[in-house]
């Protein structure tokens, strides 16, 4: 005797539960391909500790360039190596290093800085360099902040509903700040591979190297002190530029005389780091400072020893990439 077929009802029921099942296999499936490909599936970057222990911080390119702003800022206003490593942990919290056009009520950018409650307009707030910079005005007035836990610091600036919430950054901000401020050489890699379509060469390198260090970027850092502030002085004229031919970018280093104090080694992989973490958005083909090299596109994107002979290899200082210059190649 044959079965009855199910009732309407029945079949209702089944066909919901077959679309639901259907649903849930799509989410989960995106879900996967989202936790794999670090949200994106853009290229990725990745900075490890320069002393060896193993740890590590995978990020986008889109955060790279992000961290590199908040830490160029920083360092051009003198700012410490503990500031940078407040504000990226800041960042990390409040945004996950994305430059977000919404927020908890008006609050927006990397910092979800609110308009109403006087950190500038939307369209300051929303500018990374900006946002960094008003950052560190405020935690500049907190008394005793590179002595404070880092989350203590961090709210005193932002005083979110979540005071313990920037704790949890500080590992992966301290390796950043390490790398973005050059006291930790050759721990900053990217992928490199570019899907970018904004304008490249060695033009959009120097506007944004301006745009997130100030006019000293393209001189010797101990020559333009206060450089953010729009101060300028009578020997910017007389003080050697970045240049360079063709498709290719030098970059003058120097011993920072200003409060910061920085070696020429730090400022070097301050600038080679920086030029790593935007070589996706300004389609930067490599980068050499001090006989090492970083090359777009590698599979494993390491910094690697020159390993030849030749002037322009070895960083040779009429060639570039030794102690005394950065040396970046655009891919057009």
């Amino acid at each position: 005797m044959p079965e009855p077929s199910p009732s309407p009802k029945r079949r209702g029921r089944l066909v919901r539960f077959g679309a639901a099942c259907v649903v849930l296999s799509a989410v989960a499936g995106y879900a996967v391909v989202q936790y794999v490909s670090g949200g994106t599936g853009d290229p990725g970057c990745r900075v490890v500790s320069g002393d060896g222990n193993g740890a590590a911080y995978e990020f986008t390119p889109e955060q790279a360039v992000n961290a590199a702003t908040i830490a160029a800022v920083g360092t051009d206003r003198a700012m410490p190596e503990r500031a940078v490593a407040i504000a990226l942990a800041t960042a990390l919290q409040e945004s996950g290093l994305r430059n977000l056009d919404h927020g908890d009520r008006d609050s927006l950018g990397l910092f979800q800085q609110r308009p109403s409650q006087g950190w500038g307009t939307e369209k300051q707030v929303t500018d990374p360099a900006y946002a960094a910079d008003v950052f560190y005005q405020h935690l500049a007035k907190v008394r005793d902040y590179t002595e404070l836990p880092l989350t203590v610091a961090a709210q005193r600036v932002q005083r979110s509903g979540y005071p313990e919430a920037y704790a949890k950054h500080e590992p992966d901000a301290v390796l950043l700040a390490a790398a973005l401020t050059g006291t930790s050489a050759a721990t900053l890699t990217c992928d490199g591979r570019s899907r970018s379509t904004a304008a490249s060469g060695p033009a959009a390198v120097r506007a944004a190297l301006t745009r997130d260090f100030g006019r000293g970027a393209l001189r010797p850092e101990g020559a333009q002190a206060g450089a953010r502030a729009g101060k300028a002085s009578s020997a910017d004229a007389e003080t050697p530029v970045a240049k360079g031919s063709g498709r290719t970018l030098i970059l003058p280093v120097a011993e920072d005389t200003t409060a910061g104090g920085r070696s020429v080694g730090e400022r070097g992989w301050q600038l080679a780091h920086w030029a790593v973490a935007n070589a996706s958005a300004l389609r930067i083909e490599r980068v050499a400072y001090a006989g090492r090299e970083w090359v777009s596109g590698n599979t494993d994107s390491r910094w690697r020893a020159t390993g030849s002979t030749s002037a322009e290899a070895a960083g040779g200082p009429a060639a570039g990439g030794g102690a005394d210059s950065v040396r970046i190649v655009t891919e057009q």
